[in-house]
């Protein structure tokens, strides 16, 4: 049997019984993946969620690695799952919460959970499992990302996974990884089952999600009455369950549809949306708020129309598309006179215009216009903490501005201000997210500055106070190893990766770090495990492939050249590489023409006029050799270069040069012994040439 199905339908019943006649040893009952069960993560959650129990009484320590990831997608799992990494982003209250997740973390958790369920298959042992997930063309994009994940990541060995799609339009990542990695079957038509006693109510009870034709002809049938009956009865049903899940698809569904969706309605989807929007489901943000705005009336429930609105654009700026963003925000501020909108429409565009839109499209001149509006607005308020508050943060986004804008001293002296008005004017309890990220942004100013020291003591207190938060012990690694502190930031790189989901990020800088030290296995196993989240990663294959050369292994470095080169036939790191290997293999006219390719797509190419000079040495041009080495000093100096170019310098006879190179060789680079020696054969030379 094939280890990765796609089964094609129109209808469910149709695709499980297919599902069915290939399934051996299920790992959990069929999923239906219906986005309308519990939002986001449906299919996902629902997979842990049977998955988990066991789990903690076989492999404790393996759930609490992946506690994260867990927590995130089955929140039902939280009576059993302790929080162990709570960070004071997670913790935050609504009204304190000024940070939101990147877009990725939604893919860091589906790599997270997809480790997770292969050392749960590698434990288990026996026969393989199956697997059968259905009606992804209906999921939330949350779990199209995991299946994409899953398909590509898991060793089909150990898991089987048939995926069932209907009519409906599939993810786009997911319809690659499918053609890719599954092998398409058309489900073939079976009879539907007997319809139940009550067709309209099954169809109520099944949230909406059942697709037989006498179930959906029951339902559109109703009498309206009672209709909004079987939806409130079901909501009721839902709620009583002290489930979250429900709360996240089927009951906003059936309160929409009970009879008073301006309210009941509109309550459940706004506590959907909040909590959607704090765990950085965006796709599901943008549903729920649609249908909030559509739910509510906007003259007389101005406050939940703006909370629908306004997570909307925080979304859309998120997923890229800060330009639909701009157009809801100037709706806002052409339909309301509230300040609070106006205030907090100006700082979001604002940050538009600095930060969200294509680099080649920001303004960030038109963004301080914003943000001074914001900060306007913000002076008018009644004095007190809330003024205080909210001017801090609208000099905070100022201060990115002016950062954009090159005027770190002023960007410095914003975030100190802002700093320094909290400790005096809040206490000390009070919005202690929003001090670490101004703690956060100064250290990151400092750096900047070039003033380490001070930069590595914010880092070290903002740590000290969000202690579970991997950036921060991302960027204070950072730092640490541009101080020359290698081992320090090897450490804070390790607690980076230990206190999140998959970090490709610190796997990548860490890499870099240990090749540094010299330990070039363990900096080989951190590219290979960034390459395995992010195939794509040019900048990674760079790095990989610069290893494989050190290490001779011809047949690795020619492959991740291929793969790079394929992404970015123009990167002229890998052109540079290319070339190396053709010169080492004796095809010099083509290494030629790789650093020529390199040059032009980037004139100062070290290693590319390097390679060049050596060329035109080993062809007996020493004079061209000079040449190229002269252009690649313009760039910067460099002993190795000064070396190279003495080298050349002495086979013109040029002595005095090659001396000159070599004493400056010797000042950047005192350790080097070559050096050394070199300068003695040129010191011999010039004392015979003198005797002579």
């Amino acid at each position: 049997m094939a280890q990765r199905l796609w089964i094609t339908g129109e209808h469910a019943h149709q695709r499980l019984a297919a599902a069915r006649a290939r399934t051996a040893v299920p790992l959990v009952a069929p999923i239906d993946a219906h986005r309308r069960r519990y939002g986001p993560y449906t299919a996902t959650n629902t997979l842990f969620t049977a998955l988990v129990p066991d789990l903690l009484a076989t492999s404790p320590e393996l759930v609490r690695r992946h506690d994260i990831e867990v927590l995130s997608v089955a929140p039902d799992l939280r009576s059993l799952v302790p929080a162990s990494r709570e960070t004071l982003t997670s913790l935050a209250v609504p009204a304190e919460r000024t940070r939101f997740y990147s877009r990725v973390r939604t893919l860091r958790l589906s790599h997270g959970l997809v480790e997770l369920l292969r050392d749960h298959l590698r434990t288990l042992g026996g026969p393989r499992r199956t697997l059968v997930l259905d009606r992804l063309d209906e999921a939330d994009p949350t779990d199209a990302e995991f299946v994409s994940v899953l398909l590509r990541r898991l060793d089909p060995d150990l898991l089987t996974v048939i995926v069932g799609t209907g009519t409906g339009p599939l993810d786009d990542a997911l319809t690659v990884a499918l053609d890719r990695y599954a092998q398409r079957l058309e489900a073939p038509p079976v009879p539907f089952p007997d319809p139940p006693a009550d067709p309209a109510r099954a169809y109520v009870d099944a949230d909406c999600c059942a697709d037989e034709p006498a179930l959906l002809a029951a339902y559109a049938g109703l009498d309206p009455d009672h209709r909004r009956r079987l939806h409130a009865r079901r909501a009721e049903e839902l709620l009583a369950t002290g489930l979250r899940s429900p709360r996240l698809g089927a009951v906003p569904h059936h309160l929409e549809r009970a009879g008073d969706p301006a309210d009941t309605g509109a309550k459940a989807l706004l506590e959907a949306l909040n909590y959607c929007v704090d765990m950085g489901f965006y796709h599901a943000t943008l549903d729920l708020g649609r249908r909030g705005r559509a739910a509510v009336d906007r003259a007389t429930q101005e406050g939940p129309w703006w909370a629908f609105t306004t997570k909307m654009t925080t979304s859309l700026s998120a997923l890229g598309h800060p330009e639909e963003a701009e157009k809801l925000y100037d709706e806002a501020r052409t339909l309301s006179v509230n300040p609070i909108i106006h205030r907090q429409a100006a700082y979001a565009t604002a940050m538009i215009y600095t930060r969200h839109r294509d680099r080649a499209d920001r303004d960030h001149l038109r963004a301080r216009a914003w943000i001074n509006q914001a900060i306007a607005i913000a002076s008018l308020q009644p004095e007190g903490a809330d003024r205080s508050f909210s001017t801090v943060f609208q000099q905070n986004g100022l201060a990115l501005i002016e950062l954009h804008l090159g005027n770190l001293p002023g960007a410095l002296d914003l975030v100190s201000a802002g700093l320094d008005r909290l400790d005096e004017e809040l206490g000390a309890d009070e919005h202690r997210l929003h001090r670490s990220v101004l703690l956060h942004n100064r250290a990151q100013v400092l750096a900047a500055l070039g003033r380490l020291d001070e930069a590595l003591a914010d880092f070290t207190a903002v740590i000290a106070d969000d202690p579970n938060h991997p950036e921060y012990h991302f960027d204070r690694a950072n730092l640490l190893h541009r101080l020359g502190r290698d081992d320090e930031a090897l450490a804070g790189y390790a607690d980076a990766i230990r206190l999140g989901p998959p970090f490709p990020e610190a796997h990548y800088n860490r890499a870099d770090v240990l090749a540094g030290l010299g330990q070039l296995e363990a900096a080989l196993d951190d590219l290979s495990y960034v390459l395995e989240l992010e195939p794509d990663n040019v900048d990674a294959l760079v790095n990989r492939a610069g290893l494989y050369a050190v290490l001779d292994d011809a047949a690795a470095l020619r492959a991740d050249l291929d793969a790079g080169l394929a992404l970015d036939g123009d990167n002229p790191h890998l052109l540079c590489l290319l070339g190396q290997s053709q010169a080492e293999q004796g095809r010099a006219a083509e290494a030629e023409r790789s650093y020529r390719r390199a040059l032009a797509a980037d004139p100062r190419a070290v290693a590319a006029w390097s390679g060049l000079a050596a060329l035109a040495f080993d062809a007996g041009d020493p004079s061209a050799a000079v040449g190229h080495l002269d252009r690649a000093l313009a760039v910067g100096d460099d002993a190795a270069l000064r070396y190279n170019r003495a080298t050349a310098y002495r086979a013109l006879g040029r002595y005095d040069d090659a001396v000159a190179d070599l004493a400056r060789a010797a000042e950047l680079d005192p350790t080097d012994e070559d050096v050394r020696r070199e300068r003695s054969e040129c010191d011999r030379a010039l004392s015979l040439a003198a005797g002579h």
